[in-house]
């Protein structure tokens, strides 16, 4: 997996408290129970900590965790042009 997928895997163990056991590319956040005032509040995080703004309309509870970390990535390349 990508060094992003690797840090929103530490920001969910260590900002959120989820069990790293409970995490899979292929977890979804609906399957760590996280509603839609989660994501705003993950996205703020990830904004934060890793530089990079993603709109609330582009995640989604039903999202993976590689989703995301697809998305940070593609907003990160983005940002870089």
């Amino acid at each position: 997996m990508s060094s992003t997928y690797d840090q929103l895997v530490t920001l969910l163990t260590e900002r959120f408290e989820v069990s790293p056991e409970d995490i899979t590319p292929d977890t979804t956040f609906e399957d760590l129970e996280m509603d839609s005032l989660f994501m705003v509040e993950l996205l703020l995080v990830v904004q934060s900590e890793m530089g990079v703004r993603i709109s609330e309309d582009s995640a989604t509870p039903a999202d993976t965790v590689a989703r995301a970390a697809e998305l940070i990535d593609a907003q990160t390349a983005a940002a870089g042009s």
